[in-house]
Formats: structure tokens, sequence, C-alpha cells
């Protein structure tokens, strides 16, 4: 285990994200060395580190052109799969989804190819606060962080309105064509995911105004790291919205928590990787939880990749659907997305805090927790059965406590 006295740390200047443009330019000139800054030093436990390759199999895929089918019982059969999908895992591959792979490819050379901009063509983007359509920069909030992460990203907020960076050329013409698709897909998601909770397709859309919904276009660039059993590209977190579809070159590093496991995602050629998210856990009322995924880093190559982020219109508030209020009690109030989305933003990550926010029995859960943490040793035994009998939650609130807290611990 790495601390902030060991050589391979230490022999590092001292850096804060605060103070760089980029960590691919740190990443440059220290490319010969074998140190990270200690204030980048996030795997601090090797158990930190363990993954469930075996999983890695089992990540649920699903067939796009199936959920569009006229034929019935083709169609309810994928909404069938897109149901067990979001309550078991909260991430699934897309195949046959319709946007074509040069489309693809294209932004993420293009998103690459803005990153390689020298830091004074990227100047006029840089992060000015998270109402701002354009942004760059590094890790994912330094103000806020005690340890950062082997990150830089580009920010654009695509929906409603349009906004892209002009440079390089074609990537805003390319991004555009993009964003169009990928709402499309996510729409037809969230209308297959409405029918899956026994709600009108329409349901969740219209009740959150998805229509007239924020879209986030995020390029991240996670270059090579001479220590990457220390670092992290970004830590276990959770995203606002509804569905994030991801696309990335051919270098991995994503990996998502299932059931207290870190499993590392492969995807499948021409595929599109899904995670649910934190609206989308209010909307159905915990039953589809978001998952907590991070992306980790390796020595040798730089990787790419593109994420949307598909959501509610800012001024709606977000809150377990009425259908079904009707047969269960709510675990979460409404919040306007807007706030929830600058709430998120500003701060620093830590795993899904944001969703204390809105939780209907914080205090509950709380103690829960305290229970929990003290049953058992963070790195030893399940949590107890006993403990969680005596609470008077919601299962829902229940397994999402618990799913975090193992998902933090390990």
């Amino acid at each position: 285990m790495a601390s902030s006295a060991d050589p391979v740390v230490n022999n590092f200047p001292s850096i804060r994200a605060t103070d760089i443009c980029s960590i691919k330019a740190v990443a440059d000139e220290s490319a010969k060395l074998s140190a990270i800054p200690a204030t980048y030093n996030s795997l601090t436990d090797p158990r930190q580190r363990q993954v469930s390759d075996e999983l890695t199999a089992q990540i649920p895929v699903i067939d796009f052109s199936l959920l569009l089918s006229d034929d019935p019982q083709l169609h309810a059969k994928a909404v069938q799969h897109l149901a067990k999908a979001c309550e078991e895992w909260g991430f699934f591959m897309v195949i046959n989804h319709g946007i074509p792979v040069s489309l693809i490819d294209d932004v993420i050379s293009l998103s690459q190819k803005f990153h390689n901009l020298s830091d004074e063509d990227k100047a006029e983007f840089t992060d000015k606060g998270v109402s701002t359509p354009i942004r760059c920069g590094t890790s994912f909030s330094p103000k806020s962080e005690d340890v950062h992460y082997w990150r830089d990203y580009l920010k654009v907020i695509t929906h409603p309105h349009w906004a892209f960076p002009h440079k390089p050329q074609g990537f805003n013409d390319e991004a555009k064509e993009y964003c169009r698709e990928t709402r499309k897909v996510a729409r037809k998601l969230l209308e297959g995911i409405s029918e899956s909770l026994d709600l009108e397709p329409e349901a969740i859309a219209k009740a959150t105004g998805f229509d007239t919904g924020h879209q986030v276009f995020i390029a991240n660039l996670y270059p090579p790291c001479p220590r990457p059993e220390l670092a992290l590209g970004m830590p276990p977190h959770s995203d606002h919205g509804f569905l994030a579809l991801l696309i990335q070159n051919d270098i991995g590093g994503l990996q998502i928590s299932h059931k207290g496991n870190w499993v590392n995602v492969e995807p499948l050629p021409n595929s599109i990787l899904v995670n649910t998210a934190d609206q989308l856990e209010v909307a159905s009322n915990g039953k589809y939880r978001s998952v907590l995924h991070r992306a980790v880093v390796n020595k040798k190559e730089t990787r790419i990749s593109v994420v949307t982020v598909n959501g509610p219109d800012l001024e709606k508030e977000v809150r377990p659907m009425p259908e079904l209020m009707e047969r269960e009690e709510a675990v979460f109030r409404g919040m306007k997305f807007k706030e929830y989305y600058e709430l998120q933003q500003k701060n620093r990550l830590d795993g899904k805090t944001c969703m204390d926010h809105i939780r209907t029995k914080p205090r509950e859960q709380r103690v829960l927790l305290g229970h929990l943490k003290a049953s058992c040793s963070v790195y030893g035994n399940e949590p107890s059965l006993t403990v969680i009998e005596k609470t008077n939650l919601n299962p829902a609130a229940v397994g999402d406590i618990v799913g975090t807290w193992i998902s933090e611990s390990w």
C-alpha cells in the first residue's frame, strides 16, 4: 500500500489540479518517470483494486432492434430483458442501435483531437462553472477535492440549446449528429423502461419534460499513468439524469459495481454502453438504482471515452412516478433537476451521497449504515440480515444503501 510517504509518490513535485490546465501535459512531461503526485494517490488500499473478472461475461446485452419491433411478443421480451438489466445491474450494452459506426469513430477521433490542442487553443473553454455551456478542465471538481483524478474533460450542454467548440474542424457537425442520434436511443430506452414499470411508454418522458430535457456531451481523456495501481481516472460515482450512453476507443478502463464487486466492462463490437442514472432511480422509486462506476487507468495507452448524459428538463421537479405511489411508499422526495445537477457538479464525487439529499428517510438510513458498519468490518463479512430486517425502510432504499456501502468499502 502506497502512502504520501512512499518515495514513488513523494519524489514527484506536489501538484494541485487547480494549478494545471490538464493532466495530459503532466503525463507527457513525466512519461519516463515512475512516480505520480501525492495529490493523485486515490487507491490507498490494495483491496480497492480487486476485480471480479468472471462477472464480465454476465453483463446484460439489449438488442435495440427488438425493442423497436412491431411484433408484440418480440417487443415484450425486449422490455423484460431491459427491466432485468436495470433492476439487477443498472448497466447494459446496446447492440443494433442504428447509429453508424463511422459516426461513432469520428466522434471519438475528434474528441481526442480536441484534447490534443494546445492549452492556449483550449483556453477560451476553461471551466468557469456548471452553468457554462462549454467547459474543459481536469479531474472532476478540483476546488472541492482533497484527491484528484487522472482525467481531462470537455463538457458541453448540447440540449435543449446547442453549443459546441468550433475546433477542431468538423467536431461541431459530427457531435451534433451524434447527440441527436443518442437522444433518440435514450428516448426509446426510457419508453421501454416506463413499460417495464407498468406505466404508459410516454409516462416518464412526459412527466419530466424529457423532450426539452438536459443533455451533456462529455469527452474524457485518460492519459498513460506511471503508477496506475495508485491513481483513478474517476472515483466511484453515479451519474445525474436518466441514462448515460458511453462509447470509447479500443482501450478499456470502465468498471461497474455489481453486488459489491468491481467488474471490468469489455464492450461488444459496435455496442453502446448504457448505465442507469440518479433521476431514473428517483422516478422508479428506487427499483432501478443508479449504478456506481469508476474509471481506472493504465501505464501505456491513452483512453478516450465519450458520454452523453440524458436527463429531465432542468426546471422540472423529479419525484417518484405518481402511478407507483398508489401501491408503495415514496423513497425519495421531489427536487428540481437544476438543483440536483448543480449540487452534484459543484461537489467532490463521493459515491452516491448526493442521493442522500432527496431520500425521504435520511435519518433512518444513516442509522442503518451505522449498524452495518458496527456489525461487520469494512472488509469482512457481508452485512447482517438481522440488522437489515430491523429497519422499516422500503426494500429498495435498503438495497441502495447496502449496495453503495459494499461497493465503496471494497
